[in-house]
Order: C-alpha cells, then sequence, then structure tokens
C-alpha cells in the first residue's frame, strides 16, 4: 500500500476538502484517513502543506509524434506532463502522417501503453486535414480515437463542417475546432491591432474567430454535438459561447494559460515566443477571458502545449512558426494569475483542470474517490519558484526565467510515482 500523509486533499468531483490521508493500493484510491486496522504502508509520501488533487487532464496537446520529434516525441512529451502535474492528456492530430486513418492510431495507441501517463489520441476530422472527406468516424472510435480534431487547420466550410457535428453525435465524442478564418487574417499569430501596426505587421483580427465561433455554436444547437471551442482568444467569442450554452447547446470552451496571462503588449518583449494561433489579444479580450473563467463560461483550462526547435522560433517573426509550451507552467500561471488574485478559488481552478475535462471525454479521472484511479498530484500552493528549464525537448516559452506560485512536488499516476521531487 502507498500513504500520502496529512495533505490537504482536494476533489472538484465530490466537493471534498480537507486534511486527510490518502491511501492506494493496486493502483487506485483505496480509502482515506487512518485507514484499515490491517493496512500497512510499503511507502510514504509526507504532504504537510501542499495540496492534494486528481492528476491534471489536458485534452490539448501537441506531442508531434510520429513525423516531427525533433520537436517532441511521446516520452519527452510524457514527461513534461509529468513535471507539470498532469496524468491524463489529449493529443492533436497533426503529426506527420495524419491521425486520419487506424493504422496510424493504432501505432500512437500501442506505443503509448508504455508511457508513464494516460495519452490519448485524437483522430482527424478530415482525410489529410483538407476539409473536404469525413475520416470514418465510427471506425476511428472503435479503434480509440477519443475525439475529432482538424487542430490548427480551421473547417472553412459550413455544409462540412455541420456533416461532421453529425457523426460526432453519433459516436458520442467530442468534436474540437480551432476557430480562425484565414481570409480575415493577414499574419497568424499577433492580433491585428495597435502592437502588430508598430511592428508592421498585418496580423489576425479577433472577428476572425468570432464568425467562426458564432456559426459553430449555432451548428452545435442545431446537430446537438459535443462541440469544443479551442484556445479561446477574443472577448466576444466568450459572450457567443455564453449565449449558446443559455440556449442548450453542448458548446464547451478551453483557455489557454497564456490568453488570460498575456496580452498583445507583450508581444514586442518576447518576439516569437509571444507568437501563438490564436494569437493573445487586448487587456479587454484577457479580462473577458478571465470572466468567463469565472461564470462557467469557459469550462476547461488547456495547455496548447506546443514544442517547436529553438532554430525555428529564432527565425524572423513572419516565418516563425506559432505555438509555445505549456505543461509545465499551467498550473502554477493558474494559481499565480487566477487564484493569487482572487479571481478564481483554488476548488474552481482544480475543476477546470481534472474533472470538467475528464467528464467531456468520458475519461475514467479527474476524480479520486474511493475506488476510482490512483492518479494524482501533490502541490504546494504557496511555494514561489523560477522557471528555469524543462523537461519537454523543447523550450519555447515566453515563461522561462519567471518567477511564479505553486509548485508540483509529486505526479502519481496508477499508483506509482511518475515524478518525484
Amino acid at each position: 500500500m502507498f500513504l500520502i500523509r496529512n495533505g490537504r486533499v482536494m476533489n472538484p468531483a465530490t466537493g471534498m476538502d480537507m486534511v486527510t490521508d490518502v491511501w492506494t493500493e493496486g493502483g487506485r484510491i483505496a480509502g482515506f484517513g487512518s485507514g484499515g486496522a490491517d493496512w500497512e504502508p510499503e511507502q510514504v509520501i509526507d504532504a504537510s502543506g501542499c495540496i492534494v488533487a486528481p492528476g491534471l487532464v489536458d485534452v490539448h496537446v501537441h506531442f508531434r509524434d510520429p513525423g516531427l520529434t525533433y520537436k517532441e516525441d511521446l516520452e519527452t512529451g510524457s514527461a513534461a506532463a509529468a513535471a507539470g502535474g498532469y496524468t491524463t492528456v489529449v493529443c492533436m492530430a497533426n503529426t506527420k502522417p495524419i491521425v486520419d486513418c487506424p493504422e496510424v492510431l493504432d501505432d500512437i495507441l500501442e506505443r503509448a501503453k508504455a508511457l508513464p501517463i494516460h495519452v490519448k489520441q485524437a483522430s482527424a476530422v478530415s482525410k489529410s486535414f483538407q476539409g473536404k472527406e469525413l475520416v470514418d468516424f465510427e471506425e476511428m472510435a472503435r479503434h480509440g480515437a477519443c475525439g475529432f480534431t482538424d487542430d490548427g487547420i480551421p473547417l472553412t466550410d459550413a455544409g462540412f463542417i455541420k456533416k461532421a457535428m453529425e457523426m460526432a453525435a453519433k459516436v458520442d465524442m467530442p468534436i474540437s475546432l480551432h476557430e480562425e478564418d484565414p481570409t480575415l487574417n493577414e499574419l497568424n499569430g499577433i492580433n491585428k491591432g495597435t502592437i502588430s501596426e508598430q511592428m508592421g505587421l498585418g496580423g489576425a483580427p479577433a472577428v476572425s474567430e468570432d464568425v467562426m465561433v458564432a456559426r459553430d455554436v449555432m451548428l452545435a444547437l442545431e446537430t446537438g454535438a459535443k462541440v469544443d471551442i479551442q484556445h479561446i482568444s477574443s472577448g466576444r467569442s466568450v459572450d457567443l459561447v455564453r449565449y449558446a450554452k443559455s440556449k442548450g447547446a453542448k458548446v464547451y470552451a478551453e483557455a489557454t494559460p497564456h490568453h488570460f496571462t498575456l496580452t498583445e503588449e507583450d508581444v514586442p518583449n518576447y518576439g516569437t515566443m509571444c507568437k501563438m494561433n490564436p494569437p493573445v489579444r487586448t487587456s479587454w479580450d484577457k479580462a473577458k477571458i478571465i470572466e468567463g473563467l469565472m461564470d462557467g463560461t469557459i469550462d476547461m483550462i488547456a495547455t496548447d502545449h506546443a514544442p517547436h526547435s529553438a532554430e525555428e522560433k529564432e527565425r524572423e517573426f513572419a516565418a516563425a512558426p506559432s505555438g509555445i509550451i505549456g505543461l509545465e507552467t499551467a498550473l502554477a500561471l493558474g494559481i499565480t494569475n487566477l487564484v493569487k488574485r482572487g479571481y478564481l478559488s483554488m476548488m474552481e481552478l482544480l475543476t477546470k483542470m481534472t474533472v470538467n475535462p475528464a467528464r467531456l471525454y468520458q475519461f475514467d479521472c479527474g476524480d479520486i474517490s474511493e475506488g476510482r484511479p490512483a492518479d494524482l498530484v501533490i502541490f504546494d500552493p504557496d511555494e514561489v519558484w523560477q522557471v528555469e528549464k524543462f523537461a519537454s525537448r523543447a523550450s519555447n516559452s515566453p515563461f522561462l526565467g519567471a518567477q511564479l506560485c505553486g509548485k508540483v512536488h509529486y505526479t502519481i499516476c496508477g499508483g506509482k510515482i511518475v515524478y518525484g521531487k
């Protein structure tokens, strides 16, 4: 048996919040408190002063495997996830080859069995990301896909996305959408506004996101599909999601730590480390995202962990790829910028990083009740630390060197320590 002693146990799935002991056995939660009369721990962790919570769940990561493993692979991505307190992640389908057939999916899921955390894989929506031919949703679901997305490539054909939503509803799985209309963007990765003008760059306006979100939340209402609006960045889009929810649409939304932390004003300081799709926008947009997190419009915090090589990010702004890594700083950014500033309680933050994403995907995680999987994170919410290095193969982060509050001490998956202080 494995004993975690004297931690503040917080389980958003049940509302449990108390200082107690946690016992695990056989990879599952065995009980709380003093335990059974004959329970003898084989290993003990003293969690005094720390929070013990469900292992974090990220529904939006890029591990670049297969085909782009010079950026990241399943092993290094899993190590980064474990270092950040994550025990379950969902990989996007934009690998080489794209995950649009059972053969590619089978290969990833077979290799994932040996990983220290739970790595799930989403299927593409369209063959070759062309937005013209649907993948076989039922076949991909049978082979273990957990959802569907062409993330990174917006689906611009309304009739096509409606058919895709109907298929997603049929197999009862989420369809996750990158919401930017490419015909409205002059340059991806930077908000079209004051800063882009100062830098002499065209930029991507918020309306590029808004028109796609407006279309898709209405299609979600029409089809009954579970639709995840990925990495929401526009304040108006937050309002659109709120409206669709009020009408009964099964619409969910993600916010990334960089979108609730940074604004376009940070781009000149961080350069290409602050280039991402969709871009960080104005202070008003950031405030609206925080408002959406506070009132429940935004259900989940997802990292959009997007590794790139140093050489790629060192190119001039227009030529550099978009995206930053995020798994190892997400919890601390949430604590530092949301909890410590009074926007969310710790329980509310953990809800958006554990049980909500788990429920959307119908995963058996995000809940540390007795009998459930022993997937846990142990962290000190008050410990201040400096971001100095990453377990990820990549280091493309604007937060390198930052001092953040909230330090992961242990990550436990299936009752085994996969990251330790």
